[in-house]
């Protein structure tokens, strides 16, 4: 890679992190909304170096173009200026930000991931007298399975994720949560009972009761809901938090 290519390839990155994280919401794919600042950052960075070494860059070229310094016409020793071809591959996730953003992570990644492990909560405030009443899927499991007041039975609730088939009976409600970026990902499942059949990924609000097993307020109960309305909704802009969505900007 000679580095005229070199130079396009770090100017191409630079312009992909700040299409994805200042232009756009691209960003929210793969890290969280707290790094965009650092991305912003870091594109910015790269296209001063990318137009710093074009400078040299065409120089080295009026050197190359000479008749080396050697008696015979020819260059003595070897050019060591030049990267490894497998170098090309930097400027598929360059190209990617820039044309293609690939999916966000979904049903996929969920379904290979352990279930989130919910915190120990001792004191629960009174639910509100909403009805249905919002919930994050956090939330929910958390009542479901530590509230021994059993403030849940009975209350119609709401709660939004994505599609993700389940083994056996049901369908699993699911959030992505990043600690950091796409890669530590994990889950938090509601198991749905009713309901109809929706594709993997569908962004989907859900109203329901929580489906009777086990003993309310104990690890034995069912993180579980009866479905009673499905609807299809947007893709929310904080899709990898468990908080109450956002609407797209």
């Amino acid at each position: 890679m000679k580095r005229s290519a070199q130079v396009a390839v770090v100017v191409l990155s630079g312009l992909g992190l700040l299409h994805a994280s200042l232009f756009t919401d691209l960003y929210l794919r793969y890290v969280k909304e707290g790094l965009r600042p650092l991305l912003i950052a870091s594109g910015v960075l790269l296209l001063v170096l990318g137009v710093a070494g074009a400078v040299p860059a065409r120089e080295g070229e009026e050197h190359e173009d000479g008749d080396g310094g050697g008696p015979d016409g020819h260059a003595h020793g070897h050019d060591h200026s030049t990267v490894p071809h497998i170098a090309w591959l930097l400027l598929l996730p360059a190209l990617s930000l820039l044309l293609y953003a690939p999916p966000a992570l979904g049903a996929y990644t969920a379904a290979r991931e352990a279930p989130r492990t919910v915190r120990v909560q001792e004191r629960f405030d009174p639910l509100p007298a909403t009805s249905p009443l919002p919930m994050t899927l956090t939330d929910f499991t958390t009542r479901v399975q530590q509230d021994h007041t059993r403030a849940i039975e009975g209350r119609t609730v709401r709660m939004t994720g994505f599609v993700t088939p389940g083994k056996g009976s049901g369908w699993d409600l699911t959030r992505l949560i990043l600690s950091c970026c796409a890669a530590d990902a994990q889950s938090v499942k509601v198991r749905m009972y009713g309901g109809p059949g929706l594709p993997a990924d569908t962004w989907v609000t859900v109203t329901g009761t929580w489906h009777p097993g086990g003993t309310l307020g104990t690890a034995s109960a069912p993180v579980a809901l009866d479905v009673r309305t499905v609807e299809r909704v947007p893709r929310p802009v904080n899709g990898y938090t468990d908080a109450l969505p956002l609407t797209p900007r």
